[in-house]
């Protein structure tokens, strides 16, 4: 018998009382004895490999006076789960109990099946899944977009007849302030766009020694893109991700429910006046920035490229027709009725979280940059073929 742990205050030499203990009888029958706990795990262990399983018939608990499940899975797993089971019916009822659960434990870990390594073909299919999953988000998106703006024409069709239903302050109000508030960073921003399309223009057409046509670059890419498209990106970024907001913290507030509760339409009172806004915003930015690019390319063109103000202005005059500014204004209506309905549209998706209003309000700005690109894209296509 060997000498496996000692406590405080014992002789060297003695074993304790609670240590446990496994002995071999002259019959093959393993008897064991002492505490068989978790804090004599590694002792025990030690004494069950210290015996052969294959030798021993039968196992002796009786002398235990602790057990508990760790030291009943290191039974099990040295003797064996069947042989464990069949030594546990000659138990009392309560070590019975404790042991046969433990084995229930163990072989329901072991049925546990093992995820077996994936093949190039299905993860190739995992790919496809997740692409179509994809796919089918976003064409539920455009019909949910679809349905909104069905829903927004209608109620424009009900107004429209009634003046007295219009809401001309809230309109004025957002006028206000997605268009008069936007014209400083709209100015800004064009007008620093036209200062380097000027620079690149006169980088390349120097080399050919055309400088003068640099203003002919600026101010028909201004007139037939540049000044709506950029004017339609800084409202979809700031005024649609405004209106997502606002409508969100509405909707997880509960007070567009509180409107219908008192029978008011929220797509006339909160929908409409924002669309009407951008109508006439965007339109109005889209001139001022076209104005303002025209500008930078003037000043780059009198600070580095010798063209006076006046010989600028003379070329303008002279080669560019105002239609190609009709084809630049005629795409801001479109581009302001998208940009509403997105913002609006993903406002009113809002679960109620904070972390929803987050997540709505960075896919408004995200889809309404992404349209007013692809419907620009397309415009250009149109006009290009249609010969404008």
């Amino acid at each position: 018998m060997d000498d496996l742990s000692n406590t405080s205050g014992s002789s060297p030499g003695s074993v304790p009382s609670s240590a446990p203990l496994a002995r071999i009888e002259t019959n093959q029958q393993l008897t064991l004895s002492g505490t068989w706990t978790l804090a004599y795990f590694h002792a025990i262990k030690k004494q069950l490999s210290t015996h052969d399983a294959k030798h021993i018939e039968r196992l002796s608990l009786e002398p235990v006076t602790q057990l508990d499940t760790a030291a009943a899975q290191l039974m099990i797993e040295w003797f064996g789960s069947e042989r464990m089971q069949q030594q546990a019916n000659h138990l009392p009822d309560q070590r019975r109990q404790l042991i046969l659960s433990v084995i229930e434990a163990l072989e329901v870990v072991a049925e546990a099946p093992e995820t077996p390594a994936r093949t190039g073909f299905q993860r190739l299919g995992d790919s496809l899944a997740r692409l179509g999953q994809q796919v089918t988000a976003l064409f539920t998106q455009q019909l949910y977009l679809l349905g909104f703006l069905g829903v927004v024409l209608a109620a424009f069709g009900r107004t429209f007849w009634r003046p007295g239903r219009w809401r001309l302050t809230a309109t004025v109000a957002h006028i206000h302030q997605t268009g008069l508030n936007a014209v400083p960073i709209v100015v800004l921003l064009t007008f620093m766009v036209g200062a380097v399309v000027a620079f690149l223009g006169a980088t390349v057409l120097t080399t050919f020694g055309a400088t003068i046509y640099t203003v002919n670059l600026v101010v028909f890419s201004f007139l037939r893109e540049f000044g709506v498209l950029l004017a339609a990106i800084m409202l979809a970024g700031r005024t649609a991700s405004a209106f997502t907001a606002q409508l969100g913290a509405m909707k997880s507030n509960e007070e567009i429910d509180a409107l219908r509760t008192q029978g008011l339409d929220p797509i006339e009172l909160l929908v409409l006046p924002r669309v009407i806004a951008l109508w006439v915003s965007l339109p109005l930015l889209a001139f001022i920035g076209t104005l303002s690019g025209m500008l930078g390319g003037a000043v780059v063109g009198a600070v580095s490229l010798d063209i006076p103000f006046a010989q600028f202005w003379q070329i303008v005059q002279r080669d560019i027709s105002v239609r190609h500014l009709w084809v630049g204004l005629s795409k801001a209506p479109l581009f302001a009725l998208v940009i509403a309905i997105i913002g609006c549209a993903e406002g009113f998706k809002v679960s109620g979280s904070a972390q929803s209003v987050g997540e709505r309000t960075t896919s408004s700005v995200v889809q309404s940059i992404f349209m007013v690109i692809l419907l620009d894209a397309l415009a250009a296509l149109y006009f290009m073929q249609m010969g404008w």
